[in-house]
């Protein structure tokens, strides 16, 4: 009788506590709160960018708990001295169980790969991210090394005279130049070329006064001393389990990494500075968006031999193709140019462009809506999105459906915002533009009027209408870890900008180490949640896309399309140069 009695004693001081976070609603202290939303399990990923010398790091988000499940940097034991740095894009494969993300590390003075590791499972336990692991992409037709057999400087200005001549690379490509003097290290780093002709090149560098070696200065090289042109990866894509693809933006090259091997099986030169890749739904063909020399690559995904006479697309006249997606039936593939603003649909049986739709200059991103069969393209520059159906027209080409203006007196956006990035739920009901005002006086009071800020929003749409369902755009940012005065029910919707969060604008191009969206969002596969990463606010907006229950201290019940709660980047490596506390998300993708 004792022992039972310990028994239903102990029974009482068993918890099971919940973390409900608060959101914006009318009762004191803990307004509205959404009850915990039990379900299938679904999560999805961002990457953040840290302060120059440190990993960046990866979230992995749990879609019904309103939670981070996993975080790691973007290395790991394995990885080099370096590694890590300069996330610039992240692809998971078909099935779910391998992440991969793309490090342009040697843009601040690491070195490039492509890590990968296992995502968080389904666990009563928590169980983390998998191990990180790195593939190398030096060697091979992925990055070009010459010995150096002299260098020396003048003023700032180091010319570098190497054994063999470095092909397919002019003024601007990223350098690096190592083992030159073991002492020092002076000449060593990543640096961009001045100029080159043969097998001279030179390049500005800060340190001045550095002594010369070779046979000019009766001192020899060191044996080690070497020039390397770094591949920089900046795009991951695949629609196969056991292969990825990686585009290397500085060596103009695309290499295909095994997931079987965990290592790169073949890298093919292909247009100068590609920035995107889409493979077809039926892995048959790859193709890719070269920004410098307005060109797409075709390549058959077996061997990557071209799959045309000279490995482009017929008939392509774009310029700065930005961004690439294929059709579900894998036979139209479309690209978009930045820097005349064009969406080209490519036949794929024959890899000729088949017609080509304005969307004005700047235009820089494009969501496949698979469900509904749309194309949803942003215009950053005009302050423009354009919805496409991906078929209907001649020879079988997009139509138009809507241009929808965020400019200054617009319903989604009445004082003017740049459009960045499409998501939309898959239950074909509703898709939503993240967008972003600026503004030189913040109208936000816990910013101040003396200080400038950026404001990022979600405009929610009505799908089958191509409507707004909600106007203005949502705020993004909760109380806490935001500011807030609640006895007047003021909020904090403004941050101050962060310049490394600052995206390019025409006629400036990406390039790597540049910030490619301010703010990106997506939407969980289960369509109960949509995220926005919000670059210079190092948070990631969480919005709860279906009505739910309170629990007894709400009542009522918390509308669809509310902001849960913003849950924040990591700590940044060191805080107190950067200026800023936590890294800043730049990018966000979908898992199971």
């Amino acid at each position: 009788m004792v022992l039972s009695s310990l028994l239903w004693m102990a029974c009482g001081q068993v918890y099971r506590p919940v973390v409900i976070p608060c959101v914006e609603g009318n009762v004191p202290g803990c307004p509205q709160e959404p009850a915990p939303a039990p379900s299938g399990f679904h999560a999805v990923f961002g990457i953040s960018a840290n302060v120059p010398g440190y990993p960046s790091w990866v979230t992995q988000i749990d879609v019904s708990g309103d939670t981070i499940l996993a975080e790691t940097p973007a290395n790991g034991p394995n990885a080099p001295q370096g590694g890590g740095q300069t996330v610039t894009h992240a692809a998971l494969l078909p099935t779910n169980a391998r992440l991969f993300v793309a490090s342009a590390g040697s843009v601040s003075g690491g070195v490039d790969g492509v890590w990968y590791f296992s995502p968080a499972f389904q666990s009563s336990g928590g169980s983390g991210f998998g191990p990180v692991s790195a593939i190398n992409l030096y060697g091979s037709a992925a990055s070009q090394t010459s010995s150096i057999t002299a260098i020396s400087e003048s003023g700032n200005l180091v010319t570098v005279t190497l054994s063999s001549a470095l092909t397919n690379v002019t003024a601007g490509y990223a350098i690096s130049i190592t083992g030159t003097n073991p002492t020092t290290d002076g000449y060593n780093g990543t640096f961009p070329i001045n100029s080159i002709s043969g097998t001279t090149v030179t390049y500005v560098n800060a340190i001045a006064g550095l002594a010369p070696c070779g046979p000019a200065a009766s001192v020899p090289c060191p044996a080690s001393a070497t020039a390397l042109i770094p591949p920089q990866p900046v795009f991951l894509n695949t629609t196969q389990n056991n292969a990825m693809y990686v585009a290397n933006y500085n060596s103009n090259s695309v290499s295909a990494i095994s997931t079987q091997t965990n290592s790169v099986t073949n890298t093919v030169t292909v247009g100068v500075h590609p920035v995107s890749l889409a493979e077809t739904p039926n892995g048959f063909k790859l193709y890719v968006a070269n920004q410098a020399d307005n060109s797409v690559s075709t390549l058959n995904t077996t061997t990557l031999a071209p799959n045309t006479a000279n490995g482009l697309v017929t008939g392509f006249t774009g310029v700065s193709p930005v961004w690439v997606v294929a059709r579900t039936d894998s036979q139209k593939v479309y690209v978009l140019t930045q820097g005349d603003g064009q969406l080209v649909t490519i036949d794929t049986a024959t890899d000729t462009v088949t017609s080509s739709l304005p969307v004005g200059a700047g235009a820089d991103f494009i969501f496949f809506d698979r469900n509904l069969n749309r194309l949803y393209v942003t215009n950053p520059a005009t302050s423009m999105v354009y919805v496409f159906s991906d078929t209907g027209g001649a020879n079988d080409t997009p139509i138009q459906l809507a241009a929808i203006s965020f400019g200054a007196g617009s319903a989604p956006c009445p004082l003017g915002c740049s459009p960045t990035s499409v998501t939309a739920l898959l239950d074909g009901t509703r898709f939503y533009v993240a967008s972003y005002q600026t503004a030189t006086s913040c109208p936000d009071p816990f910013v101040g009027a003396a200080f400038p800020c950026v404001i990022p929003g979600l405009t929610v749409f009505d799908a089958p209408s191509i409507t707004p369902k909600i106007t203005p755009a949502l705020t993004l940012l909760t109380y806490p870890p935001f500011q807030a005065d609640v006895s007047t029910n003021q909020y904090q919707y403004a941050v101050p900008p962060v310049a490394s969060c600052a995206s390019p604008v025409l006629p400036a191009l990406y390039a790597p180490g540049a910030t490619r969206f301010r703010v990106f969002t997506t939407a969980a596969a289960d369509s109960s949640h949509v995220y926005v990463s919000m670059c210079d606010a190092g948070a990631i907006a969480d919005i709860n896309t279906t009505d739910s229950n309170t629990n007894s201290t709400g009542g009522g019940i918390v509308p669809a399309d509310s902001l849960v709660t913003d849950l924040p980047a990591p700590y940044a490596g060191n805080s107190l140069t950067s200026g800023s506390p936590v890294q800043n998300p730049i990018f966000m993708l979908t898992g199971q």
